[in-house]
């Protein structure tokens, strides 16, 4: 006959596997979001979202640190996390299969919640003689680590010049949080950054090595807004940054938080519920998120199809029509 405690712990794990099983399933059920590095805007709007997550829910929440779009994108693609917060050009690559989603192919069953703040592809170079994107040809410069989006976006723009990361002398792959440090020292002429503003690291850069924003615009900018659907304009007001009085001209993208169809329509609604009705808490957790408003998390930036729990939610909250189909 078996002991007591070993009954105990047979029934202890047939509820631990019934819990697991069901965990995609149930209202509140505990969450992961991929986020981004310390020194972006992604981990602390991660770290709100879980927040009001788990005020509204009693049920957990991780905002999970890594190496920002792509990482986050795959990472909802392979099931590695339900979650993730990704830029709108890399939501439409992963859904599509194109650009570094390539050779993985279309990832039809990925879904969108809502968008966040805009992104501006960021310039920021130590030089005065660097004022414009095509400045920095023969230049030593950042690109960023392997799997963010700043990386893919450069990408983006280099190809519609017809150009590759060749055309730098230096293409260094540092992540966000080290390379203010190396521009300062000197190794460094500029580096990319696709981040909401206004940014911590950007105004360190500004402050402790005399740096300036850049402008990027012209044809080859138009071109690229024309062709796509997640590109526009973007202005970096001035004075936001210490050495950049005037507004600077770039382009592009929102932040958008991603899932997968499969994913629990009850916890994606009570994600949705817990951001929006709380979205004046939301907006104060970031500067960056100061402008936001339910049209525009709706109607902005959304490369991918509703999750059934987020349209359940906007319609309920007649921010948008019911679907009839």
């Amino acid at each position: 006959m078996r002991s007591t405690t070993t009954r105990r712990a047979g029934r202890y794990f047939v509820a631990c596997l019934l819990m697991c099983w069901g965990s995609a399933s149930w209202a509140g059920a505990p969450i992961v979001i991929g986020t981004g590095d310390a020194s972006g805007v992604y981990l602390t709007v991660g770290q709100a979202i879980c927040r009001l997550y788990q005020q509204s829910t009693g049920s957990d929440c991780e905002p999970l640190s890594t190496g920002g779009s792509l990482y986050n994108a795959n990472g909802v693609r392979t099931r590695d996390f339900d979650f993730g917060i990704v830029q709108s050009d890399i939501q439409y690559a992963a859904l599509q299969g194109t650009a570094e989603f390539y050779d993985s192919g279309p990832s039809p069953e990925l879904r969108a919640l809502f968008s966040l703040h805009a992104e501006a592809f960021t310039v920021v170079a130590t030089s005065p003689g660097i004022r414009r994107f095509d400045d920095l040809m023969g230049k030593r410069v950042n690109v960023g680590n392997p799997g963010s989006g700043h990386r893919a976006t450069l990408d983006a723009l280099l190809k519609v010049k017809g150009e590759t990361e060749s055309v730098f002398t230096l293409a260094s792959e540092l992540k966000p949080e080290d390379m203010t440090r190396v521009m300062c020292s000197g190794k460094l002429d500029a580096f990319f950054y696709v981040v909401g503003h206004p940014s911590r690291a950007i105004d360190n850069a500004t402050r402790r090595c005399g740096a300036h924003l850049v402008e990027v615009s012209g044809p080859d900018v138009a071109r690229l807004i024309a062709e796509t659907p997640y590109y526009s304009v973007t202005v970096i007001p001035g004075g936001t940054y210490a050495n950049t009085p005037d507004d600077t001209t770039t382009f592009g993208v929102r932040a958008t938080l991603m899932t997968r169809a499969d994913v629990s329509e009850e916890s994606v609604y009570q994600l949705v519920k817990s951001v929006f009705e709380h979205l004046d808490g939301f907006r104060r957790s970031h500067p960056s998120l100061a402008r936001l408003t339910p049209r525009g998390m709706i109607d902005n930036g959304l490369t991918a199809p509703l999750h059934p729990g987020a349209r359940r939610y906007y319609e309920e909250a007649g921010l948008l029509p019911p679907d009839t189909h």
